[in-house]
């Protein structure tokens, strides 16, 4: 998708968040809807069937008719595409929608006449019942049938046209490139390169002045918009950065192999419950913190829709305890966070780029045959030194 920012009027803004609301609303009855549902009582009404429905609720219902049929019949098609992504396996449930979170509707049937051009900076994007409202041209907009207007808590409106970017060229000489994410070094490249992310500014403040702030209050309403600002920010730099760093690597390497982490397993929350409760959860959820801030599941999104067919995804296992020269396997040979030294043949290099070298190889080390390997040389080492 191809993103821009809104320019709307004080009065096309409130027409946008009545779309926002009834948008929201649709969904949260298809969403109870679909809580009804038991084994035994047939299917729930598709997309045609809840558009009926819909048109009922409209006559009947005067304040319901008032807005745009399109923006409530595709929270429907949202909702029935959620359900989609849900049974098969690719989501979570799709849950209640609460009002400032996630705000913002999706418009089809798009012509080419509905998106203009005003001068060097600014275009326009025709709304239902809005007209049209201008925003920032900082690029070519594609052509598409959809587009979707969002909201973020930092009260900035974007509109989105639904469009397949085209992939990034590579270089055309088979260059093949390993690389290895990590929490100090965001990306390790195996030809050496380190790539970091940039630091997130610190929110604790904002956040604990929010938390002393009485509920309703306007004292309340600024903390909470002053903090939601600075994590905008914070997801901006983050995702320009890297939107950059895949690029740049789309260019130069024809082959990418990157680590398949389970990234939400990784952040899981290690809390527990009641009857189990977890062990070093603070420092769990510092580490958790600390993952997160990196990027890592953005850059991998974003090099796979730049460089298709071109990223491979490889086991991790073991590929920061492997020896890149040699092959060998050991503990020992991982002293720091920073250094490998390989204790068979004295390879030396920086552990991240040992990894990314590994997985740069194409085959990951499994664990237990790479352990069997260490373990079994271990004695045989003793005794020949005897």
């Amino acid at each position: 998708m191809s993103r821009f920012r809104l320019e709307p009027t004080p009065a096309q803004e409130a027409l946008l968040l009545r779309h926002c609301s009834d948008a929201r609303y649709v969904w949260n009855l298809c969403t109870e809807q679909q809580s009804w549902w038991r084994r035994g009582r047939g299917n729930m009404p598709g997309f045609p069937a809840r558009c009926r429905q819909l048109s009922e609720a409209r006559s009947c219902n005067p304040w319901l008719a008032e807005g745009s049929v399109t923006v409530q019949q595709q929270a429907i098609r949202d909702f029935d595409q959620a359900m989609r992504n849900y049974f098969g396996g690719t989501h979570r449930r799709p849950s209640w929608r609460k009002a400032g979170r996630g705000e913002g509707f999706r418009v089809a049937a798009v012509r080419p006449e509905h998106v203009r051009r005003l001068n060097r900076n600014h275009g326009a994007v025709f709304v239902p019942k809005a007209g049209w409202v201008r925003f920032r041209w900082s690029r070519t907009v594609p052509g598409c049938k959809s587009y979707r207007v969002t909201r973020d808590r930092a009260g900035r409106w974007h509109v989105a046209f639904a469009a397949v970017p085209e992939p990034v060229a590579g270089p055309g000489t088979g260059e093949i490139v390993g690389i290895d994410r990590g929490v100090k070094v965001t990306l390790a490249l195996s030809d050496g390169t380190m790539l970091q992310a940039p630091r997130p500014e610190d929110t604790r403040r904002l956040a604990r002045k929010l938390s002393r702030a009485k509920r309703g209050s306007n004292r309340r309403q600024r903390a909470k918009q002053a903090l939601a600002k600075v994590k905008a920010a914070n997801t901006d730099r983050l995702n320009d950065w890297a939107q950059k760093a895949s690029t740049q690597i789309a260019r130069q390497y024809d082959l990418i192999r990157i680590e398949d982490l389970p990234i939400p397993n990784m952040t899981r929350s290690a809390r527990g419950t009641l009857e189990s409760p977890g062990r070093n959860v603070k420092a769990k959820s510092g580490l958790n913190r600390s993952i997160l801030a990196q990027g890592w599941g953005r850059f991998a999104r974003h090099l796979d829709y730049k460089a298709p067919g071109r990223v491979e995804k490889i086991n991790p296992a073991y590929t920061s305890l492997c020896c890149s020269a040699c092959g060998h396997v050991d503990t020992n040979s991982r002293n720091s966070q920073a250094q490998f030294a390989c204790t068979a043949c004295a390879y030396a290099s920086n552990a991240d780029v040992n990894a990314a070298r590994n997985i740069a190889a194409g085959h990951a080390v499994r664990g237990d045959q790479a352990m069997a390997r260490s373990l079994n040389r271990e004695p045989q080492t003793a005794l020949l030194a005897s």
